[in-house]
């Protein structure tokens, strides 16, 4: 009763706190926050430290700080780290989603990794209570991902959701609203990104930062051949000469540089096929497998994944969305059998 009243006062939210953006969802209004994940904060003399700013304008920060200004990810390879930057960084988008006068608190969900510990439990949901939520409740990313991609979770049936984020690969097979098989690969967009700048030092003699490697993965990354060949111009520093100079290479460079992150991604996918139960993989052979996350928008991976697996593979419409979507529902339905705690 005192849900329903309150609910009418607040907004109910959903958060996914990723390793490279951070999503906040209002019931009823859709994704309304998608910031990178990201503080920059002050340290004096004595260790005090302040927030200066989040997101964009922290993330534009990056490797230009004087030594008392220093930029944090509170999520790193899918990880919480740091959570009082955590709790900083959702109290701001907290207070620029609702406004800073907020008379009743709203119930949130979060989206926290499969295998966090009671002891991280219990500090994501006090970070989140402390930014003025009324209500927290978790649920395991996993399971939101698969509830975001339209999947029935709920049913005796055997659903595999590769969720390809930033930090991490997460392979799940979900089943009667729990997780029956799970893995997580540190492997993502910023494993992409490393191998795109490894590629440009050794093949070009230049080292560019992982923003410039990220850009060109998604203007002209793919995990397939085919297409026309796409040239970009890529800018960084010279390792002989130390000075700043661009060099242009193509598409045919990139998909090369990204062939091991791909590989390791796909046989992933055959390893979890074979530790889960042969019922469950009989499912999943027929229905095939839900591939969601932002670097699941890499051109041709799905098809990569397909081809090394043997199964169908779809991306849904907005694959980054589909875990804060799977979230909110968990808000809106309190009785589903997947909520974690």
């Amino acid at each position: 009763m005192f849900n329903s009243v309150f609910g009418a006062l607040s907004a109910e939210m959903a958060i996914d706190p990723g390793t490279a953006m951070t999503r906040v969802l209002v019931e009823g209004q859709g994704v309304v926050c998608a910031v990178p994940s990201v503080v920059a904060i002050h340290e004096d003399r004595d260790g005090f430290r302040r927030v200066l700013a989040v997101g964009d304008e922290a993330r534009d920060m990056e490797g230009r700080t004087p030594p008392d200004i220093r930029t944090v990810r509170p999520v790193v390879d899918g990880v919480i780290q740091d959570f009082e930057m955590l709790e900083a960084m959702l109290r701001t988008l907290m207070m620029q989603v609702q406004g800073r006068r907020l008379w009743v608190g709203p119930r949130v969900s979060v989206a926290v990794p499969y295998g966090t510990t009671d002891v991280e439990r219990r500090a994501v949901r006090e970070s989140v209570e402390a930014t003025g939520a009324r209500e927290v409740i978790l649920v395991e990313k996993p399971l939101a991902a698969a509830l975001g991609a339209g999947l029935p979770v709920d049913d005796a049936c055997g659903q595999m959701v590769v969720d390809v984020g930033a930090g991490t690969t997460t392979l799940s097979v979900v089943s009667l609203g729990g997780i029956v098989q799970c893995r997580t690969l540190r492997v993502g967009g910023d494993a992409m990104d490393d191998a795109v700048r490894r590629h440009v030092r050794d093949q070009h003699g230049l080292s560019i930062s992982r923003a410039m490697a990220e850009a060109v993965r998604q203007a002209v990354g793919s995990a397939m051949p085919g297409g026309p060949v796409e040239v970009v111009s890529v800018r960084g520093r010279h390792l002989e000469s130390g000075w700043p100079r661009a060099v242009d290479i193509d598409s045919n460079e990139v998909r090369i540089a990204l062939q091991e992150p791909v590989h390791r991604i796909s046989e992933a996918v055959l390893t979890t096929l074979e530790r889960t139960p042969p019922d469950l993989a009989a499912d999943v052979a027929s229905m095939g497998i839900v591939m969601v996350g932002g670097a699941a928008q890499l051109p041709g991976l799905d098809r990569a994944v397909s081809a090394t697996a043997g199964l169908p593979v779809v991306v849904p419409e907005d694959p980054e969305g589909a875990v804060v979507r799977g979230a909110i529902e968990l808000v809106e339905q309190p009785g589903q059998r997947v909520v974690a705690s």
